[in-house]
């Protein structure tokens, strides 16, 4: 594996947030200086290809990326702009009961003020 490969890794696996490519980037930059912006995304599509990441697509805005590969929904905050994972218990099977189908994955993507927006949202009202 390369020191870039590994630089990338260690930012992806060292936090639970999901990063843009740019976010990525930036912080691997810190340990690596001389790693280029494309060969960041090049090791990122690579890694969704082989299985090790999930691109998860924003309306509007850069993909970001989940080291958590199993299917589960997230929730984009559409104050702050965060994405946080959700756990909904029994959801895979719900809406496999209700379409008939046996998933082998979904995408569910929820939109909702996150609690510290949500927070702020009240204490301005």
């Amino acid at each position: 594996m390369t020191r870039q490969r590994l630089a990338i890794e260690h930012v992806i696996r060292s936090s639970r947030e999901h990063f843009t490519a740019e976010q990525i980037y930036f912080q691997a930059r810190r340990e690596l200086p001389s790693l280029a912006i494309g060969t960041v995304y090049r090791n990122l599509n690579q890694m969704v290809e082989q299985g090790q990441l999930r691109r998860l697509t924003m309306p509007g805005a850069a993909d970001r990326f989940d080291r958590f590969v199993d299917p589960h929904p997230h929730l984009i905050c559409p104050d702050c702009g965060c994405v946080f994972d959700c756990k909904i218990d029994g959801l895979k099977d719900f809406l496999q009961q209700k379409t008939g189908v046996p998933l082998c994955s979904y995408e569910l993507t929820l939109c909702g003020p996150c609690p510290k927006c949500a927070a702020k949202n009240k204490a301005d009202k």
